[in-house]
């Protein structure tokens, strides 16, 4: 073990072991006391990021709220804007169906009435003069049947007016036929009137002729 050399004294000199604890006292109080402001020092730090953090992420909380907010406002209009142009559609297709269906069934009535009248009118011509032609129209009478169209839906009555459509065009056509049929009779009637007139014309001149021999 080495030799602890002590303290060389000088000579003549009192050493105040007092002065010395107490200077080295005043150190270590000096030394905590920085130790302790440099803790508390930090600890503000820390609690003020803390606190900065802590606000941040309040904030950052708040404006996501705020956009949530803004968004399911929109989505609401939004929803808002669909409902409504879905009701829109609904409430005018419900009124193009009804005014089609109104259309459908005054045209529907106006046939009705129409081939009435014709009937009427013809049943009237056929009073005063029975033809083939008043017959015939009173064989169509008589196939006529009375239309009953207030159950029917929309599919029904498109179905019913193409037929009343169709039979109403067969009608025109034999109408037609029949106008064609009576051109032909009078032109017939009128190539034998003619006929007849000229050979009665004959047969005159002829008579003219044997008189004249005669005398």
């Amino acid at each position: 073990m080495a030799n602890i050399v002590p303290p060389k004294i000088p000579d003549g000199d009192k050493v105040d072991f007092d002065d010395i604890h107490r200077k080295r006292q005043d150190k270590d109080l000096a030394e905590l006391q920085s130790l302790i402001e440099a803790h508390f020092i930090q600890r503000k730090k820390e609690e003020e990021e803390l606190l900065s953090l802590v606000n941040r992420i309040e904030k950052r909380r708040a404006e996501r709220a705020e956009q949530q907010r803004v968004r399911a406002e929109r989505e609401k209009e939004r929803q808002t804007r669909v409902n409504e142009e879905k009701e829109r559609k609904e409430m005018e297709e419900h009124r193009k169906k009804h005014d089609d269906e109104f259309k459908k069934k005054k045209a529907l009535s106006n046939m009705t009435q129409q081939y009435s009248a014709g009937q009427k009118t013809d049943n009237r011509r056929g009073a005063k003069k029975q033809t083939e032609r008043e017959k015939k129209k009173m064989i169509l009478a008589d196939r006529k049947k009375a239309l009953n169209v207030d159950h029917l839906n929309e599919d029904k009555l498109k179905e019913k007016a193409s037929e009343l459509w169709q039979w109403l065009m067969g009608l025109e056509a034999e109408k037609f036929d029949l106008g064609e049929k009576l051109k032909r009779q009078k032109y017939d009637i009128h190539q034998l009137l003619a006929r007849v007139q000229d050979h009665q014309s004959a047969k005159g001149r002829g008579k003219g002729k044997m008189g004249g021999r005669l005398r």
